[in-house]
């Protein structure tokens, strides 16, 4: 279950996504037929959230199928099953571990997230896990630990390849660098959260299968991570709703920020102003800055990212409400690696909302 573990909580939803009419399959009742004559519609659960796959193309795929995938995908990164390989590896004390990864899943988020990590300076860190835990918000503890703790679990923190763990490579004949599978910790009680963006990583894997089967118009959407091509059946460009940042709203009473034309990209949100907890008069947000070791205390309320990858998008959502508004814009203004564009929701020094988005995010 991904979402119950991540710390940051993703606001995004989907709006008049597609015209439900009669032409339409809903796949979640039945499991054995392959749909190949018609639009198609599958919905399910994983990672203790939920699923949506809408596709308008004539392509062969049944939930079965894609349930086996997810399932195979938390067996590679799930942190609530026992023999996957992410619990696996947490559990070990330390020394060298090797693993089966035939879907190169648990590989691939690796790579990508200490790729993320470098780009954005350690503010997206995997390592993090020690310290979500010992705040509470794992279990949902309103446990504020004292400076000694914080400091001893900080020094669990910190993703940078040979430090706490070292993901080892071999070269093939052909002189490519080939991740092989295996992975030495070093530090006894270090572990690994890959919550905020593993999920945007199973999204782009079912988006990908869809592709490999043909499609050129579908929506994919776990727990509020989406990705997008083409149009909906009414051929129109997907429509994706910003959650406005209200505190302690519901699906009855949220309210919508903005909604966006979306093509060909994933779209994810992070978002600080619902999950926190209050003790002794302050609030302590449950985005935690891995440097720091304490929660943030900036003014960012939430951030939209629009990225090709969804676990590219997940991530830097992350990043940026660790680095706050201020950073972020900085980072999209120099730097913006990864061609990102940004939706950010602020409270500015006159206690007002205030929003920032880059001029691609504007044109949608």
């Amino acid at each position: 279950m991904f979402k119950y573990m991540k710390y940051i909580v993703l606001t995004i939803v989907a709006v008049v996504l597609v015209s439900c009419n009669g032409n339409s399959s809903n796949e979640s009742t039945d499991d054995s037929t392959n749909q190949v004559d018609k639009s198609l519609e599958l919905y399910g659960n994983t990672q203790g959230t939920t699923y949506a796959i809408l596709c308008n193309d004539p392509i062969a795929l049944n939930k079965q199928e894609v349930d086996d995938m997810l399932h195979d995908f938390d067996m590679a990164l799930s942190g609530y099953v026992d023999s996957s390989v992410l619990t696996l590896l947490n559990n070990l004390s330390a020394g060298k571990y090797t693993y089966d990864d035939p879907h190169a899943y648990f590989n691939r988020c690796y790579e990508m997230a200490l790729d993320v990590y470098t780009e954005t300076k350690g503010a997206f860190d995997p390592t993090v896990y020690p310290l979500v835990d010992g705040w509470g918000f794992m279990k949902n503890v309103e446990n504020v630990p004292d400076s000694a703790v914080v400091d001893s679990l900080r020094a669990l923190v910190g993703f940078k390849n040979g430090h706490h763990f070292e993901f080892n490579y071999t070269v093939s004949a052909q002189g490519d660098t080939v991740p092989a599978s295996s992975i030495t910790k070093k530090t006894p009680g270090a572990k690994l959260d890959f919550n905020a963006i593993a999920q945007g990583l199973a999204v782009d894997v079912l988006a990908e299968e869809l592709e490999e089967r043909g499609a050129q118009n579908y929506f994919v959407e776990i727990g509020g991570e989406i990705r997008v091509k083409g149009v909906n059946s009414e051929g129109e460009l997907w429509r994706i709703g910003i959650d406005k940042p209200i505190e302690n709203s519901t699906e009855e009473t949220r309210v919508l920020q903005e909604v966006v034309h979306v093509d060909n990209r994933s779209i994810a949100t992070s978002g600080s102003y619902r999950k926190f907890y209050e003790k002794d008069g302050i609030k302590y947000s449950h985005t935690l800055n891995p440097k720091t070791g304490y929660p943030v205390r900036h003014s960012l309320l939430s951030a939209t990212v629009v990225a090709p990858s969804c676990a590219i998008a997940d991530a830097m959502a992350t990043a940026f409400m660790v680095m706050g508004p201020e950073e972020a814009i900085a980072y999209l203004e120099n730097r913006n690696t990864y061609k990102l564009e940004a939706y950010l929701i602020f409270i500015n020094e006159h206690d007002e909302y205030e929003t920032y988005y880059t001029t691609g995010f504007g044109d949608m």
